[in-house]
């Protein structure tokens, strides 16, 4: 299982014109891409890590009086999660995560696990982040899906499990 995290300033997915998902202000975008050997075991790692990555400046974290230096206070930034602040995430399935395109042109999605192994191990991950209390926001499994978020940082983080 591989999933992509992006820390942005506001998401939103839309299928045909209509919003699937959507949040405002500071949260995560996450793009979720399955094999067919990935169990609930990986959902579940996959949700735990997303919820506690660290990847959010803490409270003060660049406030000078209170760090004592610039430098100081850089060094102290990243220091809290989205669970932590109690920010959003918006989940997208992402199969091409698992394209292959090391030969030829035409990737190949061989390592890409089929919809009806898929679909269910994409939810486990927004049940799994909703029951350590976060607010998930979803994509639709399957669709022809527009993503609009601005990256901040920008910070994106590769997770393979």
């Amino acid at each position: 299982m591989r999933a992509v995290v992006q820390r942005a300033q506001g998401a939103s997915c839309s299928v045909e014109g209509k919003v699937s998902g959507s949040f405002e202000g500071p949260g995560l975008v996450v793009l979720v891409g399955i094999t067919p050997t990935d169990t609930p075991k990986e959902a579940q790692t996959v949700a735990r890590k997303v919820a506690n990555l660290r990847i959010f400046d803490g409270p003060g974290a660049y406030d000078t009086d209170v760090a004592g230096s610039e430098k100081l206070a850089e060094a102290r930034g990243k220091e809290v999660s989205a669970l932590d602040l109690g920010l959003p995430v918006l989940v997208v399935s992402q199969f091409t995560l698992y394209g292959d395109a090391r030969k030829g042109n035409r990737p190949s999605w061989v390592r890409a696990a089929p919809g009806e192994t898929a679909a269910p191990l994409v939810e486990e991950v927004c049940v799994a982040l909703e029951s350590m209390g976060m607010r998930v926001e979803r994509g639709v499994f399957g669709a022809d899906m527009q993503l609009s978020f601005t990256n901040d940082g920008p910070f994106t983080i590769l997770l393979e499990f």
